[in-house]
């Protein structure tokens, strides 16, 4: 038999090391005179499984022997060997179920789930293929499954007045910020709007400047990417309903940085990250650049380059802001339009699309090929950050610099690159300075979290 001195010493160490999370469930049954407990992770566990495996035989079978003698007859038991690895079961899929003095583990994991599909806005090389869910129940066990930490606490929260749309709370309560949960937990009760459906919106509610221009939470589908922050302290947010979670607090390299960047050597990972920076800067400055070069201050470049502009330029008959203006805009049309048809047919139609409108604007003197050349590089430049709600952002940017560069030169760029970085500094994500570049891993607790000094059981 498998004997425990004490079963409730080691429940009281169970839910002492598993806490109040809102995924743990347990249960008290009484059938035929004799009394089991149930506690398992609710996001780890097959429910059918949890019904035909324990529940249903606990209540049909006669007697407590009757149904021990089944359990043993179970492939899936597992006995007792100590509290540490009882918890690593736990976490691990299977349900612990106490019997007087006895307890039993028995392997009830969902092993199977066609709600995931496969990563489509942040695809990587060499990680991972599969994404979030648009269900709650199915992305807890995908971040536990990955991070299986009995200090990973899960809280529900009901959003929407009248949609009242599910939301889980997810953080490492050893390693989060006191301080950075509580602001989160006051924007949550602070949000007052009748339906939320995205994670994007929900983004949008929770932000203290409704109307900026850079996001300061990250949408993101990748659970690697969930995990991860999750291992340095940030807080994940899953709405049910979306394949997309937010993670909280987020600094400004955080968006630019890709899960490929840990998959890869570590001077191939610095070398893309200078490359993203280099495209930042590319596509913030290139198209001021070009008027700036040429309507106020050719001098800049060299003279070759100066005489090949210029007499690209030559049958142009507008000044070189709205040369720039017209392909940006052509250039934004195309790219939304890519998204909005049909995908067996959108890149083709932009593709050819763009290929036409830019050598026919060439060959009837709209713009110089100079020019075409410009929006290429500004367009590619933009789609190296790896986080779309960021690229989003610097492509409006640009064309505020590129205004105050079209006003005012050379002083003008500058004006407009200072002001950005103004704007920048004064953001903030709960407390966390949006330009900081890194934020530091929370220093681990040196004693261990099960209390090893008491495992083996009572």
């Amino acid at each position: 038999m498998n004997t425990l001195h004490n079963h409730q010493e080691t429940l009281d160490w169970l839910f002492e090391q598993l806490g109040e999370s809102a995924d743990i469930e347990y249960h008290e049954s009484e059938s035929h005179g004799n009394e089991g407990q149930l506690l398992f992770v609710k996001s780890m566990v097959d429910d059918k499984k949890v019904q035909t495996s324990i529940l249903v035989p606990f209540y049909n079978l006669d007697g407590l022997e009757q149904f021990v003698a089944y359990l043993y007859n179970l492939p899936s038991v597992k006995l007792f060997v100590s509290r540490d690895n009882t918890l690593d079961l736990i976490l691990d899929g299977h349900a612990a179920l106490f019997f007087g003095k006895h307890m039993y583990l028995v392997d009830v994991k969902l092993v199977k789930n066609e709600q995931i599909s496969e990563i489509s806005v942040e695809p990587t090389l060499q990680g991972p293929t599969n994404s979030l869910s648009e269900n709650i129940m199915v992305n807890l066990n995908v971040l536990r499954g990955r991070y299986s930490r009995p200090s990973l606490k899960v809280e529900y929260w009901a959003v929407g007045t009248m949609s009242k749309t599910r939301l889980a709370l997810v953080y490492d309560e050893q390693l989060v910020n006191p301080n950075t949960l509580m602001k989160v937990k006051e924007a949550l009760n602070q949000i007052q709007t009748d339906v939320i459906q995205a994670a994007g919106e929900l983004q949008r509610l929770l932000t203290k400047t409704k109307k900026g221009l850079f996001p300061t939470m990250i949408v993101t589908e990748r659970p690697d990417r969930v995990v991860y922050n999750l291992s340095h302290g940030k807080i994940a947010f899953l709405l049910q309903g979306t394949p997309f979670a937010l993670i909280a607090p987020a600094v400004f390299y955080d968006f630019m940085s890709s899960m490929d960047d840990f998959y890869v050597p570590y001077w191939v990972s610095r070398f893309l990250v200078f490359i993203r920076y280099i495209g930042l800067l590319a596509t913030i400055s290139l198209a001021s650049l070009y008027v700036l070069v040429t309507s106020f201050n050719p001098e800049m470049v060299r003279v070759q380059l100066a005489l090949s502009i210029a007499g690209s330029r030559a049958p142009v008959p507008y000044p070189s802001y709205f040369e720039v203006a017209f392909m940006l805009l052509m250039m934004e049309l195309l790219t939304e339009a890519s998204l909005r048809l049909p995908k067996s047919i959108g890149s083709t139609a932009t593709t050819v699309g763009g290929l036409i409108l830019g050598q026919a604007a060439t060959q009837a003197g709209l713009v110089s090929n100079i020019m075409i050349i410009v929006v290429a590089a500004v367009a590619i430049s933009n789609y190296v950050v790896p986080i779309m709600e960021m690229s989003y952002g610097i492509r409006v940017a640009k064309y505020g610099i590129l205004v105050i560069t079209s006003l005012f030169g050379l002083m003008g760029l500058v004006a407009g690159l200072l002001a950005l970085l103004a704007y920048i500094v004064r953001l903030d994500s709960f407390g966390e300075p949006y330009f900081k570049l890194f934020i530091e891993k929370p220093e681990k607790a040196h004693k261990a979290s099960r209390g090893k000094n008491n495992s083996g059981g009572a």
